[in-house]
């Protein structure tokens, strides 16, 4: 079933990189790389502890919200709005092809799709 689920995540990540390079041609290679890194930056939640940290992490890898972002800047033609939630779609998927899921409030370790790291190797 893990196997079944990752390549899933990889259908959807390429899936999403190829919607943004196919509805927004103009971004640079080099500038798609840190974009596409840029939602890791909510982890900073967690130095106001795990429960805003786990609020944060979730906001900025939610499929839904990626998704309602996408169709937002596709049905209003704002090409900024669809590139970003592609992206976004495209981040979480990928995180999530590689285990990294949706975080609980009791520690950054304890996903929906179970725990990772050292936790899960206990196991």
């Amino acid at each position: 079933m893990k196997k079944t689920l990752q390549t899933e995540e990889i259908l959807l990540t390429a899936l999403s990189v190829f919607l943004m390079v196919h509805f927004t041609p103009g971004i640079s290679f080099w500038l798609w790389i840190p974009l596409f890194l840029l939602p890791d930056l909510s982890m900073l939640g967690y130095l106001a502890g795990p429960r805003i940290g786990a609020l944060s992490y979730n906001l900025f890898h939610h499929r839904g919200l990626a998704i309602l972002i996408a169709a937002a800047g596709y049905w209003l033609n704002i090409p900024l709005l669809l590139t970003a939630g592609l992206l976004l779609l495209a981040h979480s998927s990928f995180d999530r092809m590689l285990g990294y899921g949706l975080k609980y409030e009791d520690d950054f370790k304890h996903t929906h799709l179970g725990m990772i790291g050292q936790a899960q190797e206990r196991k």
